[in-house]
């Protein structure tokens, strides 16, 4: 049995070597792994976690190194399926700290990603699972959106955790990923977003009222993220505000990830909420001070090391 099962994107992460310059004017690059719920899955199991990923790669040297990534950070990768046609992903982007990173997807019309059909699942170990995450992106297309329904459908007790991860470039309209989101958050207990991806989901962006809209929708516990304004959550009985952890940001897009990972943590071990948040925020300021996501996602020691940092 996993701890965790991430469902959806996978790629390759191409990401310039230098800051403060524009793709036209870089000249080095360095290749990472990469894609949402797959970096969620690294995070958790640099954590101790038992974690897998359910997602697809092309029939191409990407696609091996994806697999070859997510195996040498100690997740399964038996769920990974191989598409022929469609080649594997990549993402470039920019990086101008403290807090502009245009990001570049490369993903074609149909990804791999997004053709995984509800025949592939293993619903069995997805029920078994500890704490099942998916992500808005993987609701964008069919077949990938059979396959989270049937997945959702199969979900017993344990977490099952809402990435409410809205890219507009990956959907034909926000009104789309409002709807599909919508559809889906009656199935999740937890749904975690930052201020653009909660107005997505609930139309308002303003965070109590966000986060009482996704109680409202179903969920048990909603995780509002603020940027340089910390993290809000709340559930029926309690509200929690974390305030954001210093670091100077080197590169901010794999920070949510790293918060993801660690937010699977704090849940799955039972922690006070306040407690989760304040590990999860260290967590994604952790990566956020660094290049790469999958690569630098930080072990609990050092996420412990950093909060004794900012409260000694």
């Amino acid at each position: 049995m996993f701890d965790l099962i991430t469902i959806g994107r996978c790629g390759v992460d191409i990401y310039p070597l230098q800051t403060g310059v524009g793709l036209a004017q870089v000249e080095t690059f360095g290749k990472f792994l990469g894609g949402s719920p797959t970096n969620v899955a690294v995070a958790a199991a640099r954590h101790g976690l038992r974690a897998a990923v359910i997602t697809a790669v092309g029939a191409d040297p990407f696609g091996e190194y994806v697999r070859q990534a997510i195996g040498g950070f100690g997740v399964s990768d038996a769920y990974v399926a191989t598409v022929e046609g469609p080649p594997t992903p990549v993402t470039f982007c920019e990086i101008f700290p403290p807090d502009h990173f245009p990001i570049y997807f490369y993903r074609g019309e149909h990804p791999p990603d997004l053709r995984i059909t509800p025949s592939q699942l293993d619903l069995d170990a997805i029920a078994g699972a500890r704490l099942f995450w998916f992500s808005a992106t993987g609701l964008s297309q069919e077949p990938s959106r059979a396959a989270h329904t049937a997945a959702l459908a199969a979900r017993g007790a344990g977490p099952t955790v809402f990435d409410l991860d809205y890219r507009p470039t990956l959907w034909p309209s926000r009104e789309a990923a409002h709807e599909a989101v919508r559809a889906a958050l009656p199935y999740a207990n937890v749904a975690v977003g930052n201020l653009d991806e909660v107005e997505t989901a609930v139309g308002v962006r303003d965070p109590e009222a966000a986060a009482r809209a996704l109680l409202a929708a179903g969920v048990e516990l909603a995780v509002v993220k603020m940027g340089p304004a910390g993290v809000y959550a709340r559930t029926a009985t309690e509200t929690v505000l974390v305030e954001p952890v210093e670091v100077k940001v080197v590169n901010g897009i794999g920070a949510g990830d790293a918060f993801g990972g660690a937010l699977c943590l704090g849940l799955l071990r039972g922690w006070p909420l306040e407690r989760v948040l304040r590990f999860a925020n260290a967590a994604g300021a952790f990566v956020a001070a660094r290049l790469a996501c999958a690569d630098a996602m930080p072990t609990t020691a050092e996420v412990d090391d950093l909060l004794n940092e900012v409260h000694p």
